[in-house]
């Protein structure tokens, strides 16, 4: 019933500017629920000592206020990530500040982490977060645009939402906030993860951690970060966020629009990141894999690549609902093919 809707109503979202029709999908998910089908033993998973019933995930940006989740659960996912959540409340970028790239299935953004601040997603978190045993649910931090001390904002949001988060992620690469990117450089971030890490241990607090990194950077860099995560005990790294780079088979009139660019052109860039990374760590940490993955094939590609577990965003707004449980079964098909079992036999099949 809601594919057959969205197929009716997705040619004229193209006739909607792109954030109004973004705003008009949360506050419908916000009132949607069905019962979500019960997932296949091969596609548990066990990451960080959270059972996911399914690897498929949504990234962060989708649902920025934590309005949505159990709508968007219901729709198959194994876990929902909301946010980026920020200390204080900001309105982000000027609009226009999404734009579709329709013939190459991307989008461009440069929101700026818009949010309603932590104390209200705090308790928009609240009323689901306990009680809820259909899908695990992750909350993306950053920065505030105005912070002059940006680690100070990522321990206190972290204090804010340990206790109910199943996970946490760290955003320090996403290309629309002055300066975040910075924060993935070395000293940098050894500091924040220092700060992280140290109050995790002295506070005897379990919950995972992740680190979301960019697809853009020089190489040596990866390999400052995978030093780091492995001497701090970094819980999983989200690879990749969107990009700044433009690849020339880009045919949008848009496409030049800058912003972080997401989708089916940006799968191989964020794909080439994730093997380097389970090279550096030799698959010691758990790796999400995002970007441009559309189809249960690209899933299963990114699996055997290295990924513990995948996440969608950009194929969601294209595809609709359905993508969900088309990759699932895309996806158990690929693994009973070739003799897999569970998901996490095939992870890193590739790079071994």
């Amino acid at each position: 019933m809601l594919e057959k809707l969205y197929r009716k109503i997705f040619p004229l979202l193209n006739f909607v500017p792109p954030e109004l029709a973004h705003n008009l999908a949360i506050k419908f998910l916000a009132n949607f629920k069905q019962e979500k089908q019960k997932d296949s033993f091969i596609l548990n998973t066990e990451v960080c000592n959270l059972k996911f019933s399914n690897p498929i995930g949504l990234a962060a940006g989708f649902d920025k206020n934590g309005e949505a989740y159990e709508g968007l659960i219901s729709l198959g996912f194994g876990f929902v990530e909301i946010g980026t959540v920020t200390l204080n409340p900001q309105a982000g970028n000027k609009k226009p500040r999404i734009f579709r790239l329709i013939k190459d299935k991307a989008i461009i953004n440069r929101l700026g982490f818009n949010n309603i601040g932590s104390k209200k997603v705090l308790q928009n978190v609240e009323k689901y977060y306990k009680d809820n045993k259909s899908g695990l649910l992750g909350v993306n931090l950053g920065k505030n645009m105005d912070s002059n001390e940006p680690i100070e904002d990522y321990e206190s949001l972290f204090k804010i939402f340990h206790k109910n988060a199943d996970y946490i992620t760290l955003n320090v690469s996403s290309p629309n906030t002055p300066d975040l990117r910075d924060l993935q450089k070395k000293y940098n971030l050894e500091k924040l993860i220092e700060t992280i890490s140290k109050h995790k241990k002295n506070n005897s607090i379990k919950t995972p951690v992740f680190l979301k990194i960019d697809p853009d950077m020089p190489e040596v860099e990866y390999n400052d970060i995978a030093d780091i995560v492995l001497s701090y005990s970094i819980d999983g790294v989200i690879i990749s966020n969107t990009s700044t780079y433009r690849p020339n088979e880009l045919i949008s009139k848009k496409s030049y629009i800058e912003g972080g660019l997401s989708g089916v052109p940006i799968k191989e860039r964020s794909n080439k990141v994730l093997k380097k990374f389970y090279n550096l760590t030799q698959g010691k940490i758990p790796l999400i894999g995002v970007g441009g993955i559309s189809n249960g094939k690209d899933a299963y590609e990114r699996i055997l690549n290295g990924a513990s577990l995948i996440q969608l965003y950009t194929s969601l707004v294209y595809q609709g609902p359905s993508i969900v449980n088309d990759i699932k079964k895309e996806l158990i098909y690929l693994l009973k093919k070739n003799n897999y079992k569970t998901v996490s036999q095939a992870v890193g099949k590739l790079n071994k």
